[in-house]
Parts: C-alpha cells; sequence; structure tokens
C-alpha cells in the first residue's frame, strides 16, 4: 500500500504535494527520465507555462506506456531556469496531479540543456503487485 505522510512535526506543505511516500518493496518502480516542453513531433513550445504543462504531459504519456497511472506517481522534480514561477509551478502541478499528491521537490537552476529549455520534470512512480 502506498501511504503518502505530511507529519505535524515538519512544515505543511504550501499545495498539493506530500513531505514523504512510503511503499512496499514489492513492487514495480518506474524511474522517468527528466521531460522537457517538447512535443512527439519535436516543436519546444514557447515560455514557462507551455513548457511546463507540456513536461507534466510527457511524463503522463511515459507512465502510461508503462502501464502506471497518475495516482502512481510518488516523487517529481521540477527544474526551472526563471526565478519567481513557483507559484506557476505549483497551479500546473496540481492541475495535472487530478487531486493526487506525491512527494516533489522544486529547484531554480542556471540552465538546461539548451537555453531555449524553460523546465523539465521528472519522476518516479511506482505500482504495487
Amino acid at each position: 500500500m502506498i501511504e503518502r505522510l505530511n507529519p505535524g512535526t515538519v512544515p505543511q506543505p504550501a499545495s498539493a504535494y506530500v513531505q514523504a511516500v512510503a511503499h512496499s518493496a514489492n513492487a514495480r518502480r518506474l524511474v522517468i527520465s527528466g521531460q522537457i516542453g517538447m512535443t512527439a513531433d519535436g516543436t519546444l513550445l514557447d515560455g514557462m507555462e507551455a513548457q511546463l504543462r507540456q513536461c507534466w504531459v510527457n511524463l503522463f504519456a511515459v507512465m502510461k506506456a508503462a502501464g502506471f497511472e497518475k495516482r502512481h506517481l510518488v516523487k517529481s522534480v521540477i527544474y526551472v531556469t526563471a526565478p519567481g514561477v513557483i507559484a506557476l509551478s505549483r497551479r500546473l502541478r496540481d492541475e495535472a496531479m487530478d487531486g493526487h499528491a506525491s512527494a516533489s521537490t522544486y529547484v531554480q537552476v542556471a540552465g538546461l540543456a539548451s537555453p531555449a529549455i524553460l523546465c523539465e520534470v521528472e519522476g518516479e512512480a511506482v505500482l504495487e503487485d
């Protein structure tokens, strides 16, 4: 069973994520590479919001291809190259998750693989047997 934890002994999440996720070791684990704001046809979308939205679309497409559902996502790491977009990132993550919560980390970086790539989202999913 996947257990989502927000213990009262640490700060509570500022939006729809959890401080930790526990699961049994008897599970199928999917580690998802960082997904960027590029469509399947190779088009890199314009702007942070469009790219972040597409990152989530791509992440969930990889999960679906492996037989996982959104609710199986237990951890995400969101990388952005611009300051001041945490509220946007939280909103788009929350919309993409459809009410599910996972552990989540947000990181502002100086750059990604190309200056045109503004963000990247990686994740881990667990499907228990």
